[in-house]
């Protein structure tokens, strides 16, 4: 599977999760493909960002949740630049299976909600 296809799957696994979750909507966001409702709730960087080539995703997260993840696997889980500061989570995709996607997803729209 190339690069390109298996950034494609990653996104249409998270656009799944994303869109059956209530008032969601898809747009590109600083050239991420964004999942908005009312504010955004996920932005998909299958390619990377910063000179790390790693697939990630970027959502918020709740009060303390943040800094639990990033001290408990920051092999997986980091403070993103921009949005770091406002809680917000970066999770490295290379291996990561949809029912832990579908709960951080849902737990980011909860936040925005």
């Amino acid at each position: 599977m190339s690069a390109a296809t298996a950034g494609d799957d990653l996104v249409e696994r998270i656009r799944r999760i994303c869109m059956a979750l209530p008032g969601a909507t898809e747009k590109m966001s600083h050239g991420a493909v964004s999942f908005f409702a009312g504010k955004q709730f996920a932005a998909v960087r299958a390619g990377g960002h910063h000179g790390d080539p790693r697939p990630q995703l970027w959502c918020p997260a709740p009060p303390g949740v943040q800094a639990e993840l990033v001290e408990d696997d920051p092999a997986r889980f980091f403070v993103p630049p921009y949005v770091g500061g406002r809680g917000w989570i970066g999770l490295v995709l290379d291996d990561v299976d949809d029912d832990e996607l579908t709960q951080i997803l849902t737990e980011a729209h909860a936040t925005v909600t």
